[in-house]
């Protein structure tokens, strides 16, 4: 499957098709319940595992609301996102985001799992549809080569919202992405805010590893930055490939190190708009909670 039968041309889509995936969409978006997945981590950077739901605070637009479910989650089944850049402007960097993105997969892809390997240069190509097997997500990887422009962001929409919306219900799997690359975009149809919506509605976490070797921020590992905030993850600047393997570790603890909360939102806003999330440990303030900034109420 190629990019323009994948993820490039929506006018091209039949019509009973982007019914199908507006339907996916609205699966994950008409439920009266919100659920957060979070890691808590002390001043060190190590996990904590032990709270119990006594121990959390969650407000909504400021409004504390009621838990319903607590668990403390370790061990959920992955669906993943590898987001590779294959254009022009990292072609001097691309061996070390294949080596970066081989080294994840076989790090963190456990049977139970599900990955899926979307490159991205003027278009974003599906690669390696989703799989838990890490020879072919390992081949799919090896097999690309750069070159043409950058569609980040686009890159970001269609993997969200064509393949890791797929598996419900939602709070039975943890949806993350990891995107290795510089933060370019010059060839996307859509905005970085349309691409942050569509990962926050599929209730992605955003990882970024940055391939910018310079020890100079660039404005593209502000873009990489702003992605894993907004959506609960953390941003990774190694200079080389033997630099990932703790930030590899760090990502696989924390996917399986997870905190998960339901609550129902009072009030319930069924008006299609982004509703903002605080969750705190409200019996110690020594404790950082990382989770997504908010959600997507279903529309009425």
């Amino acid at each position: 499957m190629n990019r323009r039968t994948f993820l490039t041309s929506l006018a091209a889509v039949p019509a009973a098709a982007q019914q199908a995936s507006d339907e996916r969409t609205r699966i994950v978006l008409d439920v009266a319940r919100v659920n957060m997945l979070f890691a808590v981590t002390d001043k060190k950077g190590r996990f904590v595992t032990n709270l119990t739901k006594d121990d959390f605070e969650i407000k909504e637009e400021k409004k504390e609301q009621q838990i319903l479910e607590f668990v403390a989650e370790s061990d959920l089944p992955l669906r993943l996102g590898i987001l590779v850049d294959s254009s022009n402007s990292v072609r001097d960097r691309f061996k070390f985001q294949q080596e970066a993105a081989v080294e994840f997969v076989n790090s963190v892809v456990r049977p139970e799992d599900k990955a899926v390997v979307v490159s991205y240069d003027s278009g974003a190509e599906l690669v390696a549809d989703l799989t838990g097997n890490t020879e072919v997500l390992a081949k799919a990887i090896r097999s690309l080569r750069p070159g043409g422009g950058t569609a980040l962001y686009e890159a970001i929409y269609f993997a969200c919202r064509d393949k890791l919306m797929q598996d419900q219900p939602r709070h039975k799997f943890r949806r993350a992405m990891v995107v290795l690359g510089d933060g370019d975009d010059n060839a996307s149809r859509y905005t970085r805010d349309q691409a942050l919506e569509m990962a926050q509605k599929a209730d992605v976490v955003v990882y970024t590893i940055s391939t910018n070797n310079s020890k100079i921020e660039q404005e593209g590992d502000k873009v990489l930055r702003y992605f894993a905030s907004e959506t609960g993850g953390m941003p990774f600047f190694p200079f080389q490939a033997r630099e990932l393997a703790q930030s590899f570790e760090n990502i696989s603890n924390e996917l399986r190190h997870q905190y998960n909360v339901l609550y129902r939102p009072e009030p319930l806003k069924a008006d299609g708009l982004f509703h903002r999330v605080d969750v705190r440990v409200k019996t110690r303030k020594d404790l950082t909670v990382r989770a997504r900034k908010g959600y997507y109420a279903p529309r009425a």
